[in-house]
């Protein structure tokens, strides 16, 4: 099987997928209140794929047309010798194979892989930061530590990464803080994108006392800055943008509860375990692992992507209320950010 066109991903909206979101693991050294239950409990080792498995998974995709992979997590950089997978991609960066490789992670582990990552061809990372208070960083994370992700910070900067700032929107502490963190990553030339929370998996924690709408979180960021909405989507991801006149720098919208953006939708997302999901928000499922294991020829592998993009759903429809369980029972850590 082999790419007819630029993009041989067409799904039967007509939508072209060129983005695919590779998660390495299930595993997080950190336990974000929004994201995961404070004891979880993570796959078993032997249905996680190896990195050869993944980096397959990888040149696979690569091969019927995506140009863009982000490797995601749980957090990505806690998997052991994860940088050989990114030094295995780099091939592709050079040949022109692939146009982007980068990389979602909550920071903590940046100062020491910052580097070694610029070197393998990342030229950008996103790094998931919610509050610049260290009480409060703690709380939300359930003991991590907000020096550690500001040394990371501080590390991808001198390694020459580029870095945007991923804050999820939380009643009661976003509102609070917003115009620190505007500030904060303007200042250090990094853009911020502001997310909303989502119904994936039991947390512990109520939803929606957490839930803030971004039309709302808007509005009251433009009592005291000047916002203009700017045709900017990154890769095509589900952000909107505006541009703050008195910065110069961006603020990023992804409204998965208030405004979808499925519409444009050109990507996909493999778990650790090799099913791939494309969607975030529904429960389609597609078994890359057993494609892999079953034999050392990519037909089946290559078959079975095609056959899950025939089934790509038109959109996912988030529902929050206090009577509802989680809308999709796997966390985010499972399927990747």
């Amino acid at each position: 099987m082999e790419p007819s066109s630029a993009c041989a991903l067409v799904d039967s909206f007509g939508r072209r997928v060129s983005y695919l979101r590779l998660s390495v693991t299930d595993r997080c050294d950190l336990r974000c209140v929004y994201c995961m239950s404070e004891r979880m409990t993570f796959m078993p080792r032997k249905d996680i794929l190896s990195l050869d498995e993944l980096a397959r998974v990888a040149h696979a995709f690569i091969r019927v047309g995506v140009r863009k992979i982000r490797i995601t997590g749980g957090e990505p950089l806690v998997r052991k010798d994860v940088i050989e997978l990114f030094r295995d991609l780099s091939a592709c960066l050079q040949d022109g194979r692939l146009q982007e490789l980068t990389l979602t992670t909550n920071g903590t582990r940046l100062a020491r892989y910052a580097r070694d990552l610029a070197l393998a061809g990342v030229r950008r990372v996103n790094i998931s930061l919610d509050t610049l208070d260290p009480h409060r960083f703690a709380a939300l994370t359930r003991g991590g530590s907000l020096a550690t992700v500001l040394e990371g910070i501080d590390a991808a900067q001198d390694a020459g990464l580029a870095i945007k700032i991923n804050t999820v929107a939380l009643s009661g502490s976003t509102e609070e803080e917003i115009d620190d963190l505007i500030a904060f990553t303007h200042g250090r030339g990094m853009g911020l994108t502001l997310i909303e929370t989502m119904p994936l998996g039991e947390t512990g924690e109520d939803r929606l006392d957490q839930y803030l709408p971004l039309d709302r979180l808007r509005r009251q960021i433009e009592e005291r800055w000047s916002l203009t909405d700017i045709g900017l989507r990154t890769g095509g991801g589900p952000a909107r943008y505006a541009r703050v006149a008195e910065t110069g720098g961006t603020i990023g919208f992804i409204t998965p509860m208030t405004h979808n953006f499925c519409e444009n939708c050109n990507r996909v997302r493999v778990t650790a375990a090799g099913v791939l999901h494309t969607c975030l928000g529904q429960n389609d499922a597609a078994d890359l692992k057993e494609a892999i294991r079953s034999s050392c020829d990519d037909g089946l592998l290559l078959e079975t992507i095609a056959h899950a993009l025939k089934h790509k759903p038109k959109g996912h429809d988030f529902v929050l209320d206090r009577a509802s369980v989680p809308q999709i029972a796997r966390h985010m850590s499972a399927t990747g950010g």
